[in-house]
């Protein structure tokens, strides 16, 4: 029998929601989508990074929904969510801008975070009327708009084309990343996480990784070797808090510096010493909080009386 695609125990497995629902995009992708805690607490909404889902942010669920309404969704192809054929950025602001719509009310805000791949959709969706209508303040984990092949340090190569080459051959290789093994492990703890990262933070971030499905991951990877969302962090005018790794070796922290430099209304950077790409499981303590913060400073106090909107 196969591992299950997470961990089941300790502080990284996810814990049940209390409702879930499928959003359907505007190409009919379908996307599976949870919400923990109470409806009529401030929401907070979560989008996940490449080969990742909703289990990676298993330990900011587990604090926030003491207090917050969570909703957390898996990208098109990861998790839960079937795969679809279309794969490109548009694709991500059309995902985010269905699961906005279907889990909050008209008019209601949210914070909203993103990982990885997911902190490229919340700037791909930045110039959406319905982002607008729905995003009170971001945050932005171990992410990039552009340059991501070129900057990446995978490859231990002075930067340039060799190495861009050689990079971008990794991260969209056809071979399966099969089962999680010791070697495995070593792997991935040195391409996405910090040298002192626990046992169970890489155990709990290779189930997740490698249950992603190879042709899922090639097809994201040629989306972010060509990223260019430089444009789009020019409207992302929300409060915007920018968090990244140090030994990030997928988005180096160069990428966390230039977005809040060119962010329009960024509220503080964040840069975690010995930590890798996955902050939100090497550090999720510092990523819980920033969430918080912002929900304190830019949410409005939950109306009880306000009619609960579920799907």
């Amino acid at each position: 029998m196969s591992r299950p695609p997470h961990v089941t125990t300790g502080r990284y497995a996810p814990p049940v929601a209390r409702r879930a629902f499928a959003a359907v995009s505007a190409d009919g992708a379908r996307l599976h989508v949870e919400v923990h805690g109470d409806e009529g607490a401030p929401a907070v909404v979560l989008a996940h990074g490449w080969t990742c889902s909703t289990a990676f942010w298993a330990a900011q669920i587990r604090e926030l929904a003491k207090d917050h309404r969570v909703i957390a969704y898996d990208q098109r192809g990861h998790g839960r969510s079937p795969a679809a054929r279309e794969h490109s950025t548009t694709a991500l602001a059309d995902d985010l801008v269905a699961v906005l719509e279907a889990a909050l009310a008209p008019g209601e805000r949210a914070v909203v975070a993103g990982h990885s791949m997911g902190g490229m959709t919340i700037m791909a969706a930045a110039a959406r009327p319905e982002f607008a209508e729905h995003v009170a303040a971001a945050l932005l984990c171990s992410t990039g708009s552009a340059r991501l092949v070129a900057e990446a340090r995978v490859v231990p190569l002075r930067p340039g084309r060799v190495r861009t080459r050689i990079t971008g051959a990794v991260l969209s290789s056809r071979a399966p990343l099969g089962p999680v093994t010791p070697v495995a492990k070593k792997v991935l703890k040195y391409v996405t996480m910090g040298a002192g990262s626990a046992p169970d933070e890489v155990e709990a971030c290779a189930r997740i990784v490698h249950a992603c499905p190879t042709a899922v991951r090639r097809a994201w990877s040629r989306v972010l070797a060509g990223l260019d969302l430089d444009a789009d962090v020019a409207r992302l005018g929300v409060p915007t808090a920018v968090i990244g790794g140090k030994d990030d070796r997928l988005t180096p922290v160069v990428h966390a510096r230039g977005l809040a430099a060119a962010l329009p209304h960024c509220v503080g950077l964040t840069e975690i010493t010995g930590a890798g790409h996955m902050t939100p499981v090497e550090a999720p303590e510092t990523v819980t909080d920033a969430v918080r913060e912002l929900a304190a400073l830019y949410l409005p106090a939950p109306n009880p009386t306000e009619k609960e909107k579920t799907p």
